[in-house]
């Protein structure tokens, strides 16, 4: 699918379908989440710029690689796009962070924004846009709206499960925004929900209904 990478690596596989696993814990399912944001974060990166700079050993002096320019920005729509966080800094402590408030109507399935601070210079990093969930993709688009109205250019959306109506409603919105998830799934149910999905991703990290 055009715009749309699957990481398909043995390990991010086997977390996935531990996590879809209705019997499992709180617990269990946060820690599970944490390590996958760890491992898409290794993929969604795997272009960064590098310059080449020169070092010293304990042996001799050396030209090493480091990335080049300024830092990620780590956007997680609030509140299960968090559960990515932790494993992501793991990888890249020097990361900055945005918040994006959005809920999800029960209703309209419309995003709602009640809350947004994100760096100034988001125009000069690159961003990844974080949600466990592309469902019916209003949040995303929200959000994604709004960190272009703030100046970012460069924006990439993860998340752990996608729907076909989702991936084709974001890419049509925004279509020079990639996106990375883990596994692509059937379709939506009439109350917007991914089949066969996880369940709500927010309720599962947090022990709420």
């Amino acid at each position: 699918m055009q715009g749309v990478t699957v990481v398909d690596h043995p390990l991010v596989q086997h977390k996935l379908t531990l996590m879809r696993d209705k019997q499992r814990s709180t617990k269990g399912f946060r820690q599970l989440l944490n390590e996958i944001g760890m491992l898409l974060c290794y993929e969604v990166t795997r272009d960064l710029p590098i310059e080449r700079i020169e070092i010293e050993t304990p042996m001799t002096k050396m030209e090493g690689a480091q990335i080049a320019g300024k830092k990620l920005v780590l956007a997680p729509i609030l509140r299960a796009g968090v559960g990515f966080l932790d494993g992501m800094l793991t990888l890249v402590p020097a990361a900055r962070v945005a918040h994006i408030g959005l809920y999800r109507d029960p209703e309209s399935l419309q995003a709602v924004e009640y809350y947004f601070k994100a760096p100034s210079d988001l125009a000069d990093r690159m961003v990844l846009v974080l949600d466990p969930m592309l469902a019916t993709a209003n949040s995303a688009v929200a959000a994604i709206e709004r960190l272009k109205e703030r100046g970012a250019k460069d924006l990439r959306f993860v998340c752990l499960l996608a729907a076909p109506e989702g991936i084709e409603r974001l890419r049509s919105a925004h279509p020079d925004v990639h996106i990375w998830t883990a596994a692509i799934d059937e379709r939506l149910n009439d109350h917007g929900y991914i089949v066969p999905g996880l369940g709500d991703a927010g309720d599962r990290m947090y022990g709420t209904r």
